[in-house]
């Protein structure tokens, strides 16, 4: 009885160190599928907070609210499916569509990019809303419209990460990075639209150092939206630029991806104590000029097409 007991203990045992060992692996390769889909997430987080722009303040956290919503389901429901099935029926498709997730990062990266240069912007549509319900509706479709392709970047480069891992494993990875990056984004999104909010409030306090507190958040916060959309835009220049580099390396064309790695070795043992950090910054520069020079080729090609149809 004692020794079928120990044996009952030491199976639940080894049954318990498996378990443990699974979860490492999923949350290491949740962490790394993460890290690998900053570029879109912080696209995402600087795209967001214009969807709340002229819209009244007491609904900006209900409507970041409802597109957080609008965020999970798009992963969860549509794309989480669409990604297990992909890797259990068509594996090999997944560093093509990959590819062309990046090739979409570059050309958006890069219409950024052209449209400072020139002074430019996107021309959008007016229209005319009959009522704040109906632009609040509009707003939030809009900007769930545009998570969805966001969210399909974000859930293709975890799936990359972890496409040769067991299904169970693939499926639990991916829900948590769905829920931490929209939870992450989301809250940061919300953070940022109510900061001046907050500055506001506290400009207007007796204390003086609640007021400078205040008025620098009045100020800053316009400033570190600039800078987030900076970030934004090349850190999905260079997400993009790696992917096709990692892409083509994968599908047989080594040379322009042996290339960066040497040049950020290269880099990284001449620098010293410095070179793990200068070997990542050449690895990103290099990526970011691939990704510059797909996305603005694939924007020339765009512009084109819109012209030949403009005359037609």
């Amino acid at each position: 009885m004692a020794s079928g007991l120990v044996a009952l203990l030491d199976d639940i045992a080894g049954l318990t160190r498996l378990a443990a060992a699974s979860l490492d692996d999923v949350a290491g390769a949740a962490a790394k599928a993460g890290t690998k889909a900053a570029g879109v997430v912080v696209d995402d987080t600087a795209v967001t907070p214009r969807y709340v722009v002229g819209l009244s303040p007491k609904r900006e956290l209900p409507i970041i609210g409802k597109i957080a919503l609008g965020s999970i389901r798009n992963k969860l429901l549509f794309l989480l499916p669409a990604a297990l099935i992909l890797s259990a029926f068509a594996p090999w498709a997944i560093t093509p569509l990959l590819m062309l997730g990046g090739i979409y990062l570059c050309f958006e990266g890069a219409e950024k990019v052209i449209e400072a240069v020139s002074g430019g912007h996107a021309v959008e549509a007016e229209v005319v809303v009959a009522d704040a319900t109906e632009l609040e509706n509009r707003q939030v479709s809009g900007a769930i419209r545009t998570d969805f392709i966001l969210s399909a970047e974000i859930m293709a480069i975890a799936l990359g990460e972890v496409s040769d891992t067991p299904i169970l494993t693939q499926a639990v990875t991916l829900i948590l990075v769905a829920i931490a990056i929209t939870a992450g984004v989301y809250g940061v999104v919300a953070l940022i639209v109510k900061a001046d909010d907050v500055g506001l409030h506290l400009a207007k306090q007796r204390s003086g150092a609640l007021q400078a507190i205040g008025r620098g958040l009045v100020k800053g916060v316009p400033v570190m939206m600039r800078w987030l959309s900076v970030i934004g835009t090349a850190a999905m220049i260079w997400v993009g630029g790696g992917i096709l580099l990692h892409g083509a390396e994968e599908l047989g064309l080594a040379a322009p991806a042996h290339v960066v790695h040497h040049a950020s070795e290269v880099a990284g043992h001449a620098t010293g104590a410095l070179g793990p950090a200068v070997a990542w910054i050449v690895t990103a520069a290099l990526s970011g000029v691939v990704g510059l020079a797909v996305g603005a080729l694939v924007a020339l090609v765009v512009h084109q097409v819109h012209k030949a149809r403009g005359h037609h």
